[in-house]
């Protein structure tokens, strides 16, 4: 049950539902309608508390660690310690979304070319509505889209599903 906030105005009332993930629902009552939705509330109403832990984003970040030789999923939270941790090594990140059918084509092929380079860092990042504000700092208008870091700084960038493309691009910042 969600903490229930009520005010009380002396001809108006407000009802307010909320919850850790904002508001939920919101009713205007007028004159006699609240002393009744009380009353309904207080049998509904029982009272819990529930505590919510998630890791904090510093120990996250932390906790991921990129393997070479395979692709990993990083979120909002993980991706810059990973890319600033790479070094100078290559990072190629693959910016895609679930319901994109060219991204479901090259996900296998981004798999493979993990394994064909050893010394360079493959991730994947979800443009999810959790991931939007790191999609949006990375300037991410379309999916796919491959970004290409060296030294925590974008050198190349491959829009849509262009595997060739996206080949001669790492192939051109590993050897800069």
């Amino acid at each position: 049950m969600a903490l229930q906030v009520y005010s009380a105005a002396p001809r108006t009332s407000v009802v307010q539902s909320s919850s850790p993930y904002g508001v939920m629902a919101k009713q205007l009552c007028v004159g006699g309608d609240y002393p009744q939705l009380m009353r309904r509330k207080e049998r509904r109403l029982s009272m819990s508390v529930g505590v919510r832990a998630s890791l904090d984003a510093t120990e996250a970040a932390a906790a991921a660690v990129a393997e070479v030789g395979r692709v990993t999923e990083v979120t909002k939270d993980t991706f810059w310690p990973i890319v600033n941790a790479a070094g100078d090594k290559t990072v190629v990140v693959d910016m895609y979304t679930q319901w994109c059918g060219p991204c479901k084509i090259m996900a296998p092929k981004f798999e493979q070319l993990s394994g064909k380079y050893n010394d360079v860092i493959f991730l994947k990042l979800d443009c999810n509505q959790e991931n939007r504000p790191l999609a949006k700092e990375l300037g991410i208008k379309v999916v796919p889209t491959f970004k290409i870091l060296k030294n925590s700084k974008i050198v190349k960038e491959v829009t849509g599903a262009k595997f060739d493309d996206l080949v001669l691009a790492i192939d051109t910042a590993r050897s800069s």
